[in-house]
C-alpha cells in the first residue's frame, strides 16, 4: 500500500495513507478506511493496496480529509492478527487522525471484517457521526466455533507470522466471541449506518448485513445483484457510498 505516514498502536507501527484536497488547509470533515480480513487469493501483504487511490477520490472528488492504514499482522504493519488487536488499532487510528487533521466530522468506511470492527470501534465512541460497512460480518462465531484451524488460516494468509503465536490460545479465542457486531449496531444507532451487501457474496452471506440492519433500526441498506465479496471493486457499490458520503458532508456543513 502506497504510504506517506505511520500510526503507532500498542507499540505496533501501522503504516498509513492520509490526504486531503489538494490547496485546502481548513478543517474538512474526514474517513477512515478499514480494510478486510486477507482470504485465499489475496494474502496479508496486499492488503489495503488500492485504498489509497479511493481516499484520494474521496479528498479530491467530496472535499474530506481521508485515511486507510493497514491492521496489524497485514500489508507492512508489525505483529500479528488478534480481534482485540484490530480493535486497538482502530481505536489508534481514529486518535491519529484527530490528532492529525482535527476533522469537523469523522466517519468510517469497513469493508468486511474492517466494516464489522469498525460499527464495535463506533458503537463505543461518540465521536464517529455515521459508518458505511461493505459486505459485513455479522459476528465472528465461525471462527471462533473452529479456532485452530482459524488460526492456520491466519498463518497461511500471512496474518500471524511469529512462531508460536499467540502466547494465549484462549484469549486468543474469546476475543472472537466477545465482539458483537449486531448489538454494536443497535447501540450506534441513531447514528447514520449504510450497509451494502452483493447477493453472490461467496464468503458472508447477505443475511448478516440484514442482521445488522434490522439491529440498528433506521440503516440504509442495498444489496448488489451479482455482487461479490470484493464491493471496492464493484462500481455500483462505490456509486452509492460516495453518494453517501456526500449527504453526510452537506450534514456536516
Amino acid at each position: 500500500m502506497l504510504t506517506n505516514g505511520t500510526i503507532v498502536s500498542s507499540g505496533y507501527d501501522l503504516p498509513r495513507y492520509l490526504t486531503r484536497p489538494v490547496g485546502r488547509d481548513e478543517a474538512l470533515p474526514g474517513v477512515i478506511m478499514c480494510h478486510s480480513f486477507p482470504f485465499a487469493s489475496l494474502d496479508a501483504r496486499h492488503s489495503a493496496s488500492t485504498f489509497p487511490e479511493l481516499m484520494d477520490r474521496i479528498a479530491n472528488e467530496l472535499g474530506f480529509s481521508a485515511m486507510c492504514f493497514t491492521f496489524r499482522g497485514c500489508g507492512e504493519s508489525d505483529g500479528d492478527f488478534s480481534l482485540q488487536g484490530w480493535i486497538d488499532d482502530l481505536r489508534a487510528a481514529i486518535n491519529h487522525m484527530i490528532e492529525e487533521e482535527h476533522p469537523t466530522g469523522l466517519w468510517l468506511i469497513g469493508a468486511n471484517t474492517g466494516g464489522s470492527v469498525a460499527m464495535c470501534v463506533a458503537a463505543e465512541d461518540p465521536r464517529i457521526r455515521g459508518c458505511a460497512l461493505l459486505g459485513p460480518r455479522a459476528d465472528f462465531d465461525d471462527w471462533a466455533n473452529q479456532p485452530r484451524r482459524f488460526l492456520e488460516h491466519c498463518r497461511d494468509v500471512g496474518a500471524v507470522r511469529t512462531p508460536r503465536y499467540p502466547k494465549d490460545f484462549d484469549e486468543w479465542t474469546r476475543e472472537l466471541r466477545r465482539e458483537r457486531p449486531v448489538a454494536a449496531a443497535a447501540d450506534f444507532a441513531p447514528r447514520p449506518l449504510l450497509i451494502l451487501h452483493g447477493d453472490e457474496d461467496e464468503s458472508v452471506p447477505a443475511s448478516d448485513a440484514r442482521q445488522l440492519a434490522e439491529a440498528h433500526g433506521a440503516a440504509e441498506m442495498r444489496v448488489f445483484e451479482g455482487g461479490g465479496h470484493r464491493l471496492r471493486h464493484d462500481p455500483r457499490a462505490m456509486s452509492v457510498l460516495l453518494g453517501w458520503l456526500d449527504r453526510q458532508r452537506l450534514t456536516d456543513d
